[in-house]
Formats: structure tokens, sequence, C-alpha cells
């Protein structure tokens, strides 16, 4: 195992959510399990994606997927699914369904969150020089996999306590593009094991350090001007906010 991407990468994403867990309710005895489930279910898929790596089971797991589904299989679904939790997100609003955040702050979040997992999927692809099932390089951790569940962690944490079906919703096709991944020959079981943990615990962490809080444009209306005008050939508008 290469230690110096471990150290600059992994091993900060565990002081991290040490130091999360150890400031959480320090006046209660009792300690939130429900509300952790995703950062051990994150670290779960970490362990296994590190574990599992260039493994021999690994090689049997994917030898077995090309066998069942021939040597030509090859959909784009995947290019797709992975953002079908943001879909889920914006049409839940649209239809009123109550959201831990406004829209602009889920947004915000969904930014960092996918700045942040992409970064660390980015350099450990460079740093591990993996090569993919099909011959190519930069194979672990997967990035698909990483956005998908990066994205339906957001989804997750929106609507987790006012719609879990719609929030757990997200977690299917993720775990799906991820597959798609294996079953399109792109990637072995750790890659998309590490990457589904990726995405999750740099979610979970943008959703406890929440940046720029307090920003938001749109709840201000003294703030915010938007006017719309139509007529039979153009539609215009004008959109001012006061930071």
């Amino acid at each position: 195992m290469n230690i110096q991407w471990w150290n600059k990468t992994i091993f900060p994403f565990i002081l991290i959510l040490s130091w999360k867990i150890s400031m959480a309710n320090p006046v209660q005895d009792t300690f939130p399990v429900k509300e952790w489930i995703p950062e051990f279910v994150a670290a779960g898929f970490i362990g296994a994606g590190i574990g599992f790596n260039h493994s021999a089971s690994e090689q049997r797991v994917q030898s077995g997927l090309r066998e069942w589904t021939g040597p030509d299989f090859s959909v784009k679904w995947d290019d797709y699914t992975r953002w079908v939790p943001i879909a889920e997100i914006y049409l839940a609003d649209a239809f009123k369904v109550p959201a831990k955040n406004h829209w602009f702050d889920q947004t915000k979040y969904l930014f960092f969150a996918t700045v942040l997992s992409t970064s660390v999927t980015s350099g450990l692809k460079v740093a591990t020089h993996k090569t993919r099932p099909n011959g190519v390089e930069l194979s672990w951790p997967s990035g698909h996999t990483t956005h998908a569940f990066t994205n339906a962690t957001v989804l997750f944490e929106e609507f987790r306590s006012t719609a879990p079906v719609l929030a757990g919703s997200g977690y299917l096709f993720a775990t799906g593009t991820g597959l798609l991944r294996m079953l399109n020959n792109k990637h072995w079981l750790s890659d998309v094991l590490a990457g589904a943990g990726i995405g999750i615990l740099s979610t979970e962490i943008i959703y406890w350090i929440k940046p720029f809080k307090n920003f938001n444009p749109f709840l201000s209306k003294k703030n915010t001007a938007f006017s719309l005008a139509i007529d039979q050939q153009f539609i215009s508008g004008y959109f001012v906010t006061k930071f």
C-alpha cells in the first residue's frame, strides 16, 4: 500500500470524521446512532474498497460479470443515472415537498460536496494509477459512483425527515450507477465501493461544516428584486440582489 497517498487523502478524512463524532452532543450521554449511520456506512465502503483493491476476489467478480453479460456488453445509462438524484431534489422542491433547506442552500451544499468528493477521487486516481478492467488507467476510485452517491446523499439529507422514501430513492440510482460501471467493464468492485464511500462521507462533511451557511440572497425580499415581461416575440426579465 502506498503510505504517501494514504496520509494525504484517506487519513485526513478519518481525522475529520473523528473530530465530528467527538463534537456531537457533548452534553448528552447517549450517542445519536441514527444520525451517524451514513458516516458509518461510508467508512465501511471505503474500508471495503481498500480491502478489495487489487484482490483476486474482485477479479473473480469482474470475470463473472463479463461472462454473464458477454464481452460486447456496453450501455451508456450510467452517464445519466448518476444525475437522477439531483433531478429528484428540484422536482421535490417544485412540488413543495418540505426539505431541510431552501433550494439555494441545497444547491450551495451540492456544489461544495461535489468539489470535495471530486477532488478526493481525482487525487486518488492519479496517486494509485490503477488500471481498469478494460485496460484504461485511472480506475480507483470510480468517479461516476462518487458523483452518484454525492448527489444521492444530498437528496437523503434534505428529505430524510419529511419524505423518507424519496430521500432513500437516490441510493437506488447511485447503486445502479456503480453496478453499471462494473457491467460496462469500466471499473472493479473496489473502485465502486471506494467511490460510494467518498461520495457519502464528503457530503456528510459539507452538511456538518455548512459553508457560507448564512449566505442566501433569496431569503431576503428586501435585498432581492425580480421582474419578468412577456410579449408576442420576446421573454425578458431582470434579477437584482444586494449583497
